[in-house]
């Protein structure tokens, strides 16, 4: 069915990333033409990748869970599920510049940043808290004063404080608790992590080829201008004053972007809730030797402008890397932060003394750190305020043919790319119900097949 249009509705998806990739492949699979139009020269959002020697690799990095049910469904279509390698991975964490392993009931016994009293406490929280937070309100409670209720002071302070906080900055304890219980429900210390054989190049170029097969049009290099609603049709401008005119626009570009090129009119259509983003500063460090084995360690007032390091190499092993280690050290921080500003060259820099300091016991010496790479991604993590469930924008934007795919609507899942599919899925089919007219409907019922 894939390319014939039985509707004849165009579609544009506007953002190139895993959200709108994966919506442009469901629209195109059910036969509607489809334009994908990305702003930048690479598709894949925060999935997108540099060139190093004769490979690639991921300027951020990603895993893939065993719970992740819709991307892998998507990669199993794709023909790509059995390229995911399994690895065991383990975490460790890094408190006051001491590095403890994180992942056993004996190491949490050893874990002297906690008293012996708060550690068992921590343990046993830890087990039941999937149990304790079903039934409640957690969309309405603040995670502070849930977790500093079942955990006690020192765990918060010492731990989830500086922990957690580091992905939602001051906010942190803000959030509502229903984020977290979500958050934890998917990741463990010890966990089952998945990293595609030839890395996340593929399943974008696996979705474009698919895309592109079933007759759509991927633009790249091509930046929206703006985003009006004429005679109930959507009209896109891009640059030169080009204007590409579609039945329905899917746009899963962040909602404050959304917002600076939507017309006067369209712009007073949008959902009302302002969400602050944090963005990161990511450093990639190409390394002679591993540092600990541990796939994610957080940092916790060690002296380092990074909050965690996220050793890659643990899980995709060195082949995709020449040999080399690959860490990522990473700052989630807002985008207008004087870090955020700052030049990627003293940031490298910077983060390298600190690395270094860091993992001294090794020791690590400049000759052991190859390369170091800055990126940076300004829309990454909303900061939901209480109550978002009652806030949490419709997809369709009502009497306009936009329909909204952004980060402010996966809440309270995890932002993942399987967040991402999921809701790629339930966009699609949106589009696909509105697109079957009652006659239409009945001609498939007579033919004995269901209608959506």
């Amino acid at each position: 069915m894939a390319g014939t249009n039985p509707t004849g509705r165009h579609v544009a998806v506007l953002g190139g990333g895993i959200c709108g990739l994966a919506t442009a492949y469901r629209l195109t699979r059910s036969g509607h033409r489809v334009t994908l139009i990305e702003g930048s020269d690479q598709l894949g959002g925060l999935g997108t990748f540099f060139a190093w020697r004769d490979g690639w690799v991921e300027r951020f990095y990603h895993c893939v869970m065993p719970s992740d049910d819709e991307l892998l469904g998507l990669l199993a279509e794709l023909g790509l599920a059995d390229e995911v390698r399994w690895r065991r991975t383990e975490m460790g964490m890094i408190v006051d510049g001491r590095h403890h392993a994180f992942n056993t009931a004996r190491d949490l016994l050893r874990f002297t940043p906690l008293g012996l009293p708060d550690r068992i406490r921590f343990g046993v929280v830890s087990l039941l808290l999937r149990g304790l937070g079903r039934g409640r309100d957690l969309d309405d409670t603040r995670t502070e004063d849930w977790l500093r209720g079942l955990y006690g002071n020192a765990v918060w302070e010492t731990l989830l404080a500086p922990m957690f906080g580091s992905k939602f900055g001051h906010s942190f304890g803000d959030v509502p608790a229903l984020y977290l219980w979500q958050r934890l429900g998917r990741e463990r210390n010890v966990a089952t992590r998945g990293y595609p054989a030839r890395g996340y190049r593929s399943v974008i170029d696996g979705l474009r080829a698919a895309i592109e097969a079933g007759d759509a049009t991927v633009r790249l290099s091509t930046p929206v201008e703006q985003l009006s609603v004429v005679d109930g049709r959507a009209s896109v401008t891009l640059p030169g004053g080009e204007i590409v005119e579609a039945d329905q626009v899917v746009s899963t570009l962040p909602l404050p972007q959304l917002r600076q090129l939507a017309d006067d009119d369209l712009a007073a259509r949008l959902p009302t809730v302002r969400l602050p983003y944090q963005g990161v500063v990511n450093a990639l460090f190409f390394l002679r030797r591993p540092l600990a084995g541990h796939y994610w360690t957080p940092v916790v007032r060690s002296g380092t402008e990074f909050d965690g390091v996220v050793e890659m190499s643990a899980l995709a092993g060195t082949a995709p890397y020449g040999g080399r280690h690959l860490a990522y050290v990473m700052r989630y921080t807002d985008r207008e932060s004087t870090l955020y500003q700052e030049d990627g060259d003293s940031i490298a820099a910077r983060w390298t003394g600190q690395l270094r300091t860091l993992y001294s016991g090794l020791p690590l010496t400049d000759d052991d750190i190859d390369e170091v790479h800055v990126f940076k991604a300004p829309f990454v993590e909303p900061v939901y305020p209480l109550g978002y469930l009652r806030q949490r924008p419709p997809v369709e934007l009502p009497g306009t043919p936009v329909l909204l795919a952004t980060t402010a609507h996966v809440y309270p899942r995890v932002t993942s790319w399987n967040s991402s599919v999921r809701l790629a899925n339930q966009v699609a089919a949106t589009i696909d119900r509105a697109a079957v007219s009652p006659r239409t409907a009945a001609a498939m019922r007579a033919e004995g097949e269901p209608s959506p």
